[in-house]
């Protein structure tokens, strides 16, 4: 006799692959041009001392592109409760290269700076390094902010009111955390609200030019003013507003009023935001591969702007010719930093895997 045969169990449904999430070209090419305009910013910064017009056009570039920067990385956040994953890669894309790149340049200043104290000190980000800080505090708290009625106007009021607290300093980046909220708010709601996004891509065609034509009259607008009003710029010392990094008395802005001149300069960086972003390519472009970079060029090109901004040499050869090669150069490096090869060697420092850090996960019984 044939002993009976155990009935198999029919096979689990397979799951479909997930399809990879189609990039669109915009967001890349903003990223891109954001990011670029950080590198201008910072190799410029030293010419601002003895040149009106490098004065002007640090002031117009910085009008805009830390908000730009700002408002995409909100655009791409999500404020759902942070699952298992979505905490590794915080771990692993911003805490990791944070303790990474603040290492490397405490031992850079403490070898090139004879007065400067070797201390490991992870508390006072250096150069760039806020904004990963600023990153990893603002997607741990955009869901609080997702669950109450104004998250955007709420925002913008933590903004206002950090600036009179004494205590927001550099410490952890709280004093930039809180002033540059509203722009990664503002980012989020753009992508929560799909018709604003749309309504915005839309914008930007040559369907509607004359969107086109006041975005580029603004730019100029601004431009011209700043240069323009140099003189009163720098004694109303607006650069340290668009900085966003101090409270309003350590410049001398202690009147109750100061908060109000921040908010005028949030709706400023809104407009110029919004005239950049008009601007941009909704189409591929040659850089628009080059929009996955992002982080490399932020975290590498300060290692190529320190030496010649310690060596004194912009300062001694300050010239309309020298800020024209510092503007090309910083696009140079912009484009270098895009490459696949820097992706390819210096990955485990920018985007580290950490597999050894995290616990295995065991599939269920």
């Amino acid at each position: 006799m044939s002993s009976p045969t155990t009935p198999t169990s029919p096979a689990a449904p397979q799951r479909p692959e997930p399809k990879p999430k189609k990039r669109v070209p915009f967001w890349d090419n903003a990223r891109w041009i954001a990011v670029t305009m950080v590198v201008i910013g910072h190799a410029v910064l030293k010419l601002i001392a003895g040149s009106d017009l490098a004065y002007a056009f640090y002031l117009f570039v910085y009008t805009f592109q830390v908000p730009v920067l700002v408002l995409v990385s909100g655009y791409f956040a999500k404020a759902d409760p942070p699952s298992g994953r979505q905490l590794k890669r915080l771990i692993t894309d911003v805490v990791i290269p944070y303790v990474v790149f603040q290492s490397i340049w405490i031992v850079i200043q403490w070898v090139t700076l004879p007065t400067h104290p070797f201390s490991l000190d992870y508390s006072a980000a250096k150069w760039t390094l806020w904004f990963l800080i600023a990153l990893a505090i603002w997607r741990l708290v955009l869901p609080y902010l997702a669950m109450l009625k104004f998250p955007f106007l709420i925002s913008v009021a933590i903004s206002f009111v950090s600036g009179y607290a004494s205590n927001t300093d550099a410490t952890l980046s709280l004093s930039r955390v809180a002033a540059l909220l509203p722009f990664f708010v503002l980012g989020w709601e753009l992508r929560r609200r799909s018709h604003l996004s749309e309504a915005w891509l839309a914008a930007g065609t040559k369907a509607v030019w004359w969107v086109r034509s006041a975005a580029i009259a603004v730019l100029l607008t601004a431009a011209v003013t700043m240069y323009l009003g140099i003189d009163a710029w720098r004694d109303l010392l607006i650069r340290r507003f668009l900085l966003f990094d101090e409270e309003y008395s350590s410049f001398g802005y202690d009147q109750w009023w100061a908060g109000f001149v921040r908010l005028l300069v949030i709706a400023l960086a809104l407009i110029m935001t919004a005239a950049v972003l008009v601007l941009v390519p909704r189409r591929g472009t040659v850089f628009t591969p080059w929009g996955g970079a992002t982080m490399y060029i932020y975290l590498l090109h300060s290692f190529f702007l320190y030496p010649l901004r310690e060596s004194g040499w912009l300062e001694a050869h300050n010239t309309p010719l020298v800020l024209i090669g510092v503007v090309l150069l910083s696009i140079a490096i912009s484009v270098l930093l895009s490459q696949p090869f820097v992706k390819k060697a210096l990955h485990p420092l920018v985007e580290p895997k950490a597999a050894w850090l995290f616990h295995k996960r065991r599939a269920p019984a």
